[in-house]
């Protein structure tokens, strides 16, 4: 799946891409009944959230899972990766943020670059998130929330949170929130599961509590190019990949 010029420019002028209609119902209900195996394994890959003990974001799944090690070289992220940023890429990520029915909590506002310079060493902030929808994305069950263009404004200054939630996060303030809505707004990144996000290391970005009864699950793989790896290695391997060979796009384009 190769993207368009009139894609491409978006992507680099607003930071983010929404895909629709990327994965199949049968292939978004297979990668479900895996998410649904791997939720039960007794890991520390697992992060369940501060105040109700389900899981919040279960990582490493590359190494955890066959089908996830698929998804995560599958064309439709890697091709469009490789257009974007190159193709030596290695895997620096893989996850599934869950936001439970009721009890998802807050991903703070933050851009995903402060955490990767901040906890990892990352030289350039030229890292790339794809996401898939496993779940119909609604308004009411904790989307995300994107700020356009905020990845142009240079880096806004991040703290790290180990309150908020049980995920450490560099966070941006509120008044430098306030001051990127007021140049650009706020999207809400809206999907049908299936739907292929894809958005820049330096975009702000955050979502909301889950107050409604519908899960949000949301598949991510962070591919960066091989040159830009980590310098600083304290945090595991599940949260930041060590294999720094570059990934091929899987010949298995099937996830039945």
């Amino acid at each position: 799946m190769k993207l368009n010029n009139k894609q491409l420019k978006k992507i680099n002028e607003n930071g983010y891409i929404i895909l629709s209609g990327c994965f199949s119902n049968k292939e978004v209900n297979n990668l479900r009944k895996e998410m649904k195996k791997v939720f039960k394994e007794k890991s520390e890959a697992n992060i369940i959230e501060k105040s109700s003990g389900v899981v919040r974001t279960a990582m490493g799944l590359h190494l955890r899972s066959k089908i996830f090690n698929n998804l995560t070289r599958h064309p439709k992220f890697f091709e469009p990766a490789s257009q974007i940023i190159g193709h030596n890429l290695y895997i620096q990520q893989t996850k599934i943020n869950i936001k439970a029915a009721f009890t998802g909590e807050v991903w703070q506002w933050h851009y995903d670059f402060a955490t990767h310079f901040g906890e990892d060493g990352v030289p350039k902030p030229l890292a790339l998130n794809l996401h898939v929808y496993l779940d119909d994305v609604t308004e009411f069950n904790g989307p995300l929330f994107f700020i356009p263009k905020s990845h142009k404004y240079g880096s806004a200054p991040s703290k790290l949170d180990t309150v908020t939630t049980n995920y450490p996060l560099w966070v941006v303030d509120h008044k430098n929130v306030k001051d990127l809505v007021k140049k650009n707004g706020i999207v809400s990144a809206h999907g049908k599961a299936g739907t292929v996000v894809i958005f820049v290391d330096k975009l702000v970005h955050g979502s909301a509590q889950n107050m409604s009864p519908m899960d949000r699950a949301i598949f991510s793989v962070i591919l960066n190019p091989c040159d830009n790896k980590q310098t600083k290695f304290v945090r595991p391997e599940y949260k930041h990949g060590r294999d720094f060979k570059p990934i091929k796009a899987s010949s298995n384009k099937s996830l039945l």
